[in-house]
């Protein structure tokens, strides 16, 4: 599985008690190579699981692979927050959305569907997610 993994997914997989938390074990059970990510998306589970070691654990372990350099995208990142301003995204969310222009064969593995259903890669080709089973 080619994937870019956000917050929720890490949060979930890492808390027992998270609403999504079988959906992630599940899918961590069918990853085949690290999932990608940024440090944004790692300081944003490591503060939501309050757990530094939990996190650095996942990169240790292979779950996930730190693969974006935010001073190499700096301008795009600037012009991502632009355009999503009435959003107010998150620093995490510009990065998964310029690393998905990086990365155009990986998914976004996300619990937040209401930004990344907007979102727009190479402004109009729309994000492929992977996110839990949608609730009545």
């Amino acid at each position: 599985m080619k994937a870019i993994a956000d917050t929720g997914f890490l949060v979930a997989f890492g808390n027992r008690n998270d609403l999504h938390h079988e959906w992630a074990l599940h899918l961590a059970q069918q990853v085949t190579e690290p999932l990608l990510t940024c440090e944004a998306v790692i300081a944003e589970a490591a503060f939501h699981l309050r757990d530094a070691l939990l996190v650095l654990d996942f990169i240790r372990t292979g779950l996930i692979q730190l693969a974006f350099t935010l001073a190499d995208h700096t301008s795009r990142i600037a012009e991502l927050a632009q355009r999503y301003r009435d959003r107010r995204p998150d620093l995490a969310d510009l990065c998964l959305i310029r690393m998905s222009e990086l990365h155009p064969k990986h998914s976004v593995i996300t619990t937040d569907l209401a930004d990344f259903r907007i979102y727009r890669r190479n402004r109009r080709e729309v994000i492929p997610l992977i996110h839990p089973p949608m609730t009545a």
